[in-house]
């Protein structure tokens, strides 16, 4: 059966010798010193290996059953769910004053790794409520914070959020779900949501709806869109539930992976719900929810990679097959280790340096947040606008090839249930559809994340990396390995804005033929900046005098390979976008 260690030593890496956030002024961070956060991280790192992780085959083999319109969890759910609620986990970075802990966002960030590492589909169930409660605690009024976050901050009431339709996906002014204005300020709701993950099980006392609806006689599209609070359970003035709903769960959907997630096709039969926010106004409540968990998905498409990793790491230095080609590594055994071949340490360097690089630009965004929301900077608001889309969709589409990577060491037994593997793949292929598929987050970034407030953000991004390759300048143990592949890297991405900026408003087309491309291609770019940062700082522990120097200097060696064997993708990016849109739109339809 598959393990799962939890990287706390890398983290506290990104976390002190990358981002030195104990240093920084954002609030709340003078207090993550080193022994701070090595009590949290080696904590929640316990539960992860030891409750979370036993746990990710049996909800992958059971999966949930629907009886008599309950969903029963898989076997030991309720009890871990019961075991992670006790320890606060479920509000580690909320405020104080529904019950949280407040403690900074990137600190929940890295926990929050570790947990879906462990087990994806288990850890859905408070991630939904987590993004639930941050969209009431925004735009909810007095009385609904009052009434629901202490209960949902805890998960003794679990959230969701309902968006699909059967005829709609990402189009969502189509929606025919409506919400029919009463006399007490209430609306009764009536229509059908699909795809909708954790939507009902048996772990919780009450789940808290956010749903999209249409009220009568509001604006066509998108803009006539409200959002509204609908309980499984009527809650009371005194706070006690009362009666059931006119919500039930019609179907468990039969998933490819994630089965220990209840995702759920959702009736509502005149179903009492309460506006959130303002009248056809709720897309902007829902995005609240909806930015959240795009981060929260791409950390699903790292930490799959991750447990991926150290399975097939485990299995090549353990497996006997052929002998190295420059001679027997083994001679003791009738064969060498798989590990000692070439393409197995391709693989595995593919796979181990994405992962590391990833886990620091998924921490560097989470700091971007905490510097946005606790310090109100506006400039990072803007910078983690931009990456959110490349954070989402470049993380879960290479997150994904690295569990495919990871599979084909084991060969045969990559493929054979029994051994595991298979869920990695099947759990983070999802990661790559919902929340907004990625074609969808790739014209996003092109359509709208480039121009916004006229460019600034993507202009400041290319001015970091060219103050950062300048203050280096004169290091050369940083220059011909790091600085000189970002900088290179870079100017592809330069480049291919200005191709947009020149060719999208007069063929759009263009621009949008070569969105995906870009959005790859900015992601290795995050990566290799953030592959720099990390030799920096691992060469400064070096000089230092560490008594970890292996670490580091592993570090530096996994950094060469992205800058030399990754990051040069760029270019290749670079050529797609620049063939414009006729290669792509050449053919017509009825050509295909």
């Amino acid at each position: 059966m598959p393990s799962y260690t939890a990287p706390t030593r890398d983290m506290q890496f990104i976390l002190h010798d990358v981002l030195n956030v104990s240093e920084q002024d954002t609030p709340g961070y003078s207090e993550l010193d080193r022994e701070f956060t090595s009590a949290v991280l080696e904590e929640a790192g316990k539960i992860s290996s030891e409750v979370l992780s036993p746990l990710n085959p049996v909800g992958d083999s059971e999966g949930c059953v629907l009886e008599n319109g309950v969903v029963r969890t898989p076997k030991g759910f309720k009890a871990a769910f019961d075991q992670v609620r006790e320890g606060g986990w479920t509000a580690l970075d909320l405020p104080e004053e529904y019950g949280g802990q407040n403690m900074p966002y990137v600190l929940g960030t890295a926990v929050g790794e570790m947990f879906s590492g462990a087990n994806q589909a288990f850890t859905m169930y408070q991630g939904l409520t987590h993004g639930a409660a941050s969209a009431i605690l925004v735009h909810g009024s007095d009385q609904q914070k009052e009434t629901y976050l202490p209960k949902m901050f805890s998960c003794e009431w679990t959230g969701t959020m309902n968006l699909t339709e059967p005829h709609c996906g990402t189009d969502l002014g189509l929606m025919r779900t409506k919400a029919e204005p009463q006399e007490d300020g209430s609306y009764l709701l009536t229509g059908q949501k699909i795809f909708i993950s954790s939507g009902e099980h048996d772990m919780a006392d009450n789940i808290v709806h956010l749903v999209l609806a249409k009220i009568p006689g509001g604006p066509d599209g998108i803009k006539g869109v409200s959002l509204f609070i609908v309980p499984k359970f009527i809650v009371k003035d005194d706070g006690s539930l009362g009666d059931r709903n006119g919500v039930t769960c019609g179907k468990i959907e039969e998933k490819m992976g994630i089965h220990g997630n209840s995702t759920c096709v959702m009736n509502y039969d005149g179903a009492t719900g309460w506006l959130l926010g303002e009248e056809h106004k709720g897309m902007r409540a829902m995005f609240t929810m909806m930015n959240e968990a795009r981060i929260g998905v791409g950390m699903q498409g790292l930490a799959q990679a991750e447990v991926a990793y150290q399975n097939a790491l485990a299995y090549a230095k353990d497996r006997l097959q052929g002998r190295a080609v420059t001679g027997t590594e083994n001679p003791n055994g009738p064969a060498d280790p798989l590990i000692v071949h070439p393409d197995i340490r391709r693989s595995l360097m593919d796979q181990k340096s994405f992962i590391e690089g990833a886990r620091a630009f998924m921490l560097w965004g989470a700091e971007l947040i905490d510097r946005s929301h606790r310090g109100e900077d506006a400039d990072a608001e803007g910078l983690i606008s931009l990456m959110t889309p490349v954070i989402k969709g470049f993380l879960t589409d290479e997150g994904y090839d690295m569990t495919v990577l990871a599979q084909q060491v084991y060969g045969g037994h990559g493929y054979i249930e029994e051994w595991g593997m298979s869920q990695f793949t099947r759990d983070a292929r999802i990661a790559m559809i919902y929340e907004g598929a990625n074609g969808v987050q790739a014209l996003d970034l092109v359509g709208r994340k480039l121009a916004q407030d006229s460019g600034k953000h993507v202009m400041a991004f290319f001015e970091m990396i060219k103050t950062f390759l300048k203050e280096n300048e004169g290091d050369e143990a940083l220059k011909k390995d790091f600085l000189d592949p970002l900088k290179a890297a870079s100017k592809d991405l330069q480049a291919s804005a200005m191709f947009f900026m020149q060719n999208g408003m007069k063929n759009p087309n263009a621009a949008l033929a070569g969105s995906y491309d870009f959005m790859h291609l900015f992601g290795h770019v995050c990566l290799g900046l953030m592959w720099a940062r990390m030799a920096k700082a691992s060469h400064a522990a070096l000089e230092a005098g560490t008594t970890d120097e292996a670490f580091y200097k592993t570090k530096l060696a996994t950094g060469r390979f992205y800058m030399k064997r990754r990051l040069p993708a760029t270019a290749l990016h670079l050529a797609r976008i620049e063939s414009g849109a006729e290669p792509v739109m050449e053919l017509d339809a009825e050509a295909f």
